[in-house]
């Protein structure tokens, strides 16, 4: 069952950050749900199982009926999650965010100075971020602390967990880039070092061992310094269901960008029969669809062949085995990335392509280099 609802309520942000998940022809998708018809999914998510909500986007502090929505999942019984930048928060939204039943805040940081990000986002919005910080604290959520981590940022990893535990989070994520979208027209910017992310992972042992329970922190590897692909949402169409601000349902937030499948739609379709009967949903489910060598290893029902996204923007087909695995034909595709990275250091260049309107996705992974 789709245990973990996500809701798209809008692709419309401030900020643009140059590895946002967003599609990159997000101004397409401007037809945005009613709140009637986001009420809908959230009753029709509850008779399916759906049991954690996560409010996203875009920025979702830019629909005016965010608590309105919020009040109406906790009352289904959702356990509530706000995946936010921060902008457009303030004191007064966080109580009424509260009243109306929010459970969790969870704050993108970019980096721990002003200056980095102000450059990472486009706009200057650290002194808020802090600030915003501590009013989520001082409201008595749980919260989580989310560090998108790329070139850029990983070698502040050691002071970013200080910040972290003076700000008083529970948990912090550093979220290493997946090369989806505006990342990876980026990638060849955006891509650490092998050095870069074993210092970054030193950092994060040793706070580890400091700070015991007072912080948890996750620590996510890029999928491309792996020998074996991540079990991508627990396996495609298993407990993870997205629903884009147009009212597209996803298995995922990326697989839009899979050419070749009609992703259903709720104004069309009840989500029982998108979630049982679509064939969108039943694409990639079970093994029968996997090709040499997924269909023989012994390993796929750990990692169901990895991410279907990623099979299709690095090799054309979605039915591939997951580049990331050493076992895959592709494996040289991922081996050619990660040594370009290696041979440009741990210096940028600062030529990133900031999320904007009007901009092409590559139709394949040589255009993004």
């Amino acid at each position: 069952m789709p245990l973990w609802l996500v809701i798209e309520l809008t692709y419309k942000c401030p900020l643009k950050c140059p590895w946002c998940s967003n599609p990159v022809d997000f101004d397409r998708y401007r037809n945005e749900l009613s709140t009637e018809e986001w009420m809908e999914v959230l009753r029709e998510g509850r008779r399916l199982g759906s049991v954690q909500l996560g409010f996203t986007g875009g920025e979702p502090m830019l629909r005016r009926d965010l608590e309105e929505l919020v009040e109406e999942a906790d009352r289904l019984g959702y356990y509530t999650n706000l995946i936010t930048s921060g902008v457009g928060l303030s004191h007064d939204r966080l109580r009424a965010l509260k009243k109306a039943g929010l459970k969790q805040v969870q704050l993108s940081l970019q980096a721990c100075d002003q200056e980095l990000n102000e450059k990472l986002v486009g706009l200057d919005v650290f002194e808020h971020k802090i600030a915003i910080a501590r009013a989520i604290k001082d409201e008595g959520f749980p919260m989580v602390l989310n560090v998108p981590v790329s070139r850029y940022n990983i070698d502040q990893t050691e002071k970013l967990i200080d910040l972290a535990a003076d700000l008083g989070v529970e948990y912090l994520e550093f979220a290493n880039l997946q090369y989806y979208n505006w990342a990876l027209l980026n990638r060849a910017e955006l891509l650490p070092t092998r050095e870069q992310l074993a210092k970054s992972e030193a950092a994060v042992g040793r706070a580890r061992e400091r700070l015991g329970k007072q912080l948890t922190i996750y620590y996510v590897v890029p999928d491309y310094y792996d020998n074996r692909p991540k079990a991508c949402m627990n396996g495609w169409g298993s407990i993870h269901l997205t629903i884009a601000p147009d009212g597209t349902a996803l298995p995922c937030q990326e697989a839009r960008l899979i050419k070749g499948i009609d992703f259903p739609n709720v104004r069309e379709h009840g989500l029982a029969w998108i979630w049982r009967e679509s064939p969108g949903f039943n694409r990639f489910r079970g093994e029968s669809w996997m090709k040499e060598p997924c269909r023989s290893c012994n390993e796929r029902e750990k990692d169901f062949g990895g991410c279907r996204c990623q099979a299709f923007l690095l090799t054309g087909d979605a039915a591939n085995t997951d580049p990331v695995c050493t076992k895959s034909p592709h494996r040289h595709l991922i081996d050619a990335l990660v040594g370009s990275a290696q041979q440009r250091g741990s210096c940028s260049t600062g030529n990133l392509v900031m999320r904007q309107r009007d901009i092409k996705q590559p139709t394949d992974a040589s255009t993004a280099e």
